[in-house]
């Protein structure tokens, strides 16, 4: 049985530098689709859902968070970097880009109350669901 192997030898970089260049020429409006959207895990409770949306290496003051006409909203608006004199990036492949996901909020989520918080990479927003009145149940004497 004959065995491939790649390693960095120059026909490689070659074959990865084409595919890159090829990618790199798709319209913007492709690049910044949705395709590039955060991935998110959402979860039920008895009492809440919880929401988890995987961004690391993002800054928590640059989430925007909303609920509008039952439409919860989470954006990321990417900030411009600073060019520093003398300093010049020769490739660059880390890549941040604005995005904004929207949720339908239910008339059972207490929106007044949804709760975020941003740690290891991941934002979490706890979303609380209203109490529910209780049925009661009433004796009704016959006459």
């Amino acid at each position: 049985m004959t065995q491939v192997k790649f390693n960095n030898r120059p026909a490689n970089r070659v074959f990865n530098n084409v595919f890159d260049e090829l990618f790199n020429q798709f319209p913007a409006t492709w690049k910044d689709s949705s395709l590039h959207n955060p991935p998110v895990n959402i979860h039920e409770t008895q009492d809440a859902y919880h929401v988890e949306l995987s961004a690391p290496g993002l800054a928590k003051e640059d989430f925007q968070i909303k609920v509008e006409e039952g439409l919860l909203t989470i954006g990321y608006e990417k900030k411009e970097e600073t060019k520093e004199e003398g300093y010049k990036t020769v490739r660059r492949e880390f890549a941040t880009r604005s995005f904004k996901r929207s949720f339908t909020v239910d008339e059972n989520i207490d929106v007044d109350n949804i709760q975020a918080k941003y740690e290891q990479g991941v934002l979490k927003l706890h979303l609380p669901k209203k109490e529910q009145p209780k049925a009661s149940v009433k004796q009704i004497n016959i006459q």
